[in-house]
């Protein structure tokens, strides 16, 4: 009996042992299995280059696919979604970007509260939008194509990523200082938006760089300006908005994200690894070529930048008078 008893209580330590650290072995031991990366808008433009990028990068480093998964509609808010209710065990993740701070003020209801349900993982790169015309409008310039739109008010057709994406807000911002009307038509992603810009469905649009810059090379769209304060790198060449209408600036910015309550190791194994992704020259190359400025930085330096945006942003929308469509 005394056998019996001692064997059931070494039985029973070992159990207790192995659960006390099934959870900090196996958060260690990530990722085990194929890892989704939810990119909430349509392939083509700056979030899925982005995601398929630093994809690769993750694929590559850690030994386990990176499955990029697009999820566009509703303005980012169904892949968003679905990743807000995704197991927080970091086999789903959420390419992050500013839209998703501007649909925090943009929509009254949702299904999820990003703030409370998303846990910022790491900021990769932040871009610029570039003010990019079809070259059948005959404004050479930033000045010459706000006259051209104050002389045909609501005639002139603005495409974005989609409504509150970052060039639509970029946009409106536009209209509110420089004083014209142009005509938003919101499509699901920069992709879709960027081909009828180019057939000339489109006459403006106020694109991120990434996706966008080797039209501009190549002469098929002629770029304006660019939202950001300083001029990027990528199109050293262009203008600034703010050259033009004093005060201006927007940018656009990609990160991770994945459900609150995932592992703090996970969380911070995924951190580490994209950090190493914005020093490895190859890589850097690679985002800067999009037009990207490298955002390194701990979890909460990326959750820092998401509450400054969304108040930010949250301040636009209201003064602008901005609803969902």
């Amino acid at each position: 009996m005394k056998f019996l008893r001692r064997r059931y209580l070494q039985l029973m330590s070992a159990a207790a042992a192995a659960c006390l650290f099934s959870g900090p072995a196996s958060a260690l031991d990530y990722p085990t299995r194929p890892v989704r990366l939810v990119v909430p808008v349509a392939p083509g433009g700056g979030a899925d280059i982005t995601a398929r990028l630093i994809g690769q990068w993750l694929s590559e480093r850690l030994g386990q696919q990176f499955i990029i998964e697009n999820r566009p509609g509703g303005g980012t808010n169904i892949g968003t979604e679905m990743v807000a209710h995704a197991p927080p065990d970091g086999y789903t993740l959420l390419l992050v970007n500013l839209t998703h701070a501007i649909n925090a003020t943009l929509y009254e209801k949702l299904n999820y509260n990003f703030a409370r349900d998303i846990e910022p993982v790491a900021s990769i790169i932040g871009v610029s939008n570039v003010v990019e015309i079809h070259p059948s409008v005959p404004a050479k310039t930033l000045p010459e194509f706000i006259a051209y739109a104050k002389a045909n008010p609501g005639k002139i057709n603005m495409g974005s990523a989609g409504n509150g994406s970052s060039s639509h807000m970029a946009g409106e911002l536009f209209k509110m200082m420089a004083g014209v009307n142009l005509v938003h038509v919101p499509y699901r992603g920069q992709g879709p938006a960027m081909t009828d810009l180019l057939g000339g469905q489109l006459q403006v649009i106020f694109a991120t760089t990434p996706g966008t810059t080797e039209y501009v090379r190549t002469g098929k769209l002629r770029a304006l300006a660019v939202t950001t304060r300083e001029r990027a790198d990528a199109l050293p060449e262009v203008p600034t908005v703010a050259d033009f209408v004093p005060g201006y600036e927007s940018s656009q910015w990609y990160g991770i994200g994945t459900p609150k309550g995932t592992p703090a190791e996970i969380v911070n194994k995924l951190n580490r690894e994209t950090n190493a992704a914005l020093v490895d020259p190859r890589m850097k190359a690679r985002l800067a070529d999009l037009g990207g400025t490298m955002l390194p930085g701990s979890p909460a330096d990326f959750a820092k930048l998401v509450a400054s945006e969304i108040e930010k942003w949250g301040r636009v929308v209201k003064f602008a008078g901005i609803r969902a469509e």
